[in-house]
């Protein structure tokens, strides 16, 4: 089971350099992919600045129905300022990883690799 970060469907969203290797990925992996509440978010909004807003509703119509959406606790939040510490991380990625180890999946990232070890 994976959780895919914002940028593997922005590299398809966008026509980027590795969005057949990112489809390829999406499209093996169909029932174990899931997504956070803020993954979407970013989506949104990066789509919105180069207004593509109809972009962005085609993949909430198409994309969102066929993965998991998946958001951290309130309890954990936290934790997310201590994974931050422990592992000199961002916002955003402490909160992929902490939402990855809560429901034990493994983050995905461009290029297939996991961005954060668990």
């Amino acid at each position: 089971m994976f959780l895919v970060d914002a940028n593997i469907f922005l590299e398809i969203l966008l026509r980027q350099n590795k969005k057949e290797d990112c489809k390829k990925f999406l499209n093996n992996n169909i029932g174990k992919l899931n997504i956070t509440d803020f993954s979407l978010h970013s989506i949104g909004v990066i789509l919105f600045k180069y207004g593509k807003e109809d972009i962005f509703e085609k993949f909430v119509d198409d994309v969102i129905p066929e993965i998991n959406l998946l958001s951290l606790p309130m309890r954990l939040y936290n934790e997310v300022v201590n994974i931050k510490k422990d592992l000199n991380l961002d916002f955003d990625d402490a909160y992929q990883y902490s939402v990855a180890k809560y429901n034990g999946l493994k983050v995905i990232t461009k290029g297939g690799r996991s961005k954060c070890k668990m």
